[in-house]
């Protein structure tokens, strides 16, 4: 009963805690409009190049266009799940640990991490990400006739879940790298611009390429290998991707605990 009661304790934490965020974005709405606007202006860059592409070709390694907007549009949803709840490792790998800050998450009677994300719940980009990637793979699936039932709606919502655990494991990976380092900002940052290449077609890509965003920096299961399954039914990665997804949850939570201990240890 004691995992189910913590469990059911983090849960209350989130909700209280997300709520208070929504209260700050209707204070300061003025962050969420220009975060939303410069967002929306980088996906019609990105919209506006595909087209531009595509008025060369017929097809772009084996992708039609609405198929490639369907893929860059389902790319965002985990981004931007991702992004409510954990952007507050930005803050770890800059300064947290070389300032000495990181101190004062480790008195407070719940875990470390949690102490640190609940910081920056609901960050606004996120909201923006999520709306824009929706509403684009909304319009990529009518064009293309792709019409899901609820089973795979809910199912298609278990992959946007996955891929978004996947980012906020690389996130807390490279993040993590701070206790040893003292400030990761710079493979972090390095790290999730790697994360672009994922809403695109993985085929488009070097072997190399493909290689390092499938085994090693895992972005193509965030949704290339998702969107594949939905767009056509089938793909031999589905099954692996929630292996992938539980392996680099643990490998991130053991990376983290570790670097905590360093860090009582050393008493930075």
């Amino acid at each position: 009963m004691r995992p189910l009661a913590t469990a059911a304790r983090y849960i209350r934490l989130t909700w209280h805690l997300s709520a208070i965020s929504v209260n700050r974005l209707t204070e300061y709405r003025m962050d969420f409009i220009l975060g939303a606007g410069g967002l929306l202006l980088r996906v019609i860059g990105q919209v506006a190049v595909i087209g531009v592409i595509f008025r060369q070709v017929p097809l772009i390694a084996g992708w039609h266009y609405h198929e490639v907007l369907f893929l860059l549009g389902f790319s965002f949803l985990p981004r931007g799940l991702d992004r409510m709840f954990t952007d507050q490792l930005w803050i770890l790998a800059r300064k947290l640990v070389q300032n000495g800050e990181f101190f004062r998450y480790l008195i407070r009677p719940v875990h470390p991490l949690f102490s640190l994300l609940s910081e920056r719940f609901l960050y606004p980009d996120g909201f923006g990400e999520l709306l824009t990637g929706a509403a684009l793979a909304w319009y990529a699936a009518a064009h293309l006739g792709l019409d899901l039932g609820v089973g795979e709606l809910l199912f298609a919502a278990l992959l946007v879940l996955c891929g978004a655990l996947i980012l906020a494991s690389i996130k807390t990976l490279f993040a993590s790298l701070a206790f040893w380092t003292t400030s990761s900002f710079p493979a972090l940052y390095a790290a999730n611009q790697l994360g672009d290449f994922s809403g695109y077609p993985l085929d488009l890509y070097h072997p190399s390429l493909r290689w390092l965003l499938t085994w090693l920096l895992p972005y193509a299961f965030t949704a290339y290998v998702p969107a594949t399954y939905l767009l056509f039914g089938h793909t031999r990665m589905l099954p692996w991707l929630f292996v992938v997804t539980g392996g680099l949850v643990i490998l991130a939570l053991a990376v983290w605990h570790r670097g905590v201990d360093r860090y009582e240890m050393t008493g930075s």
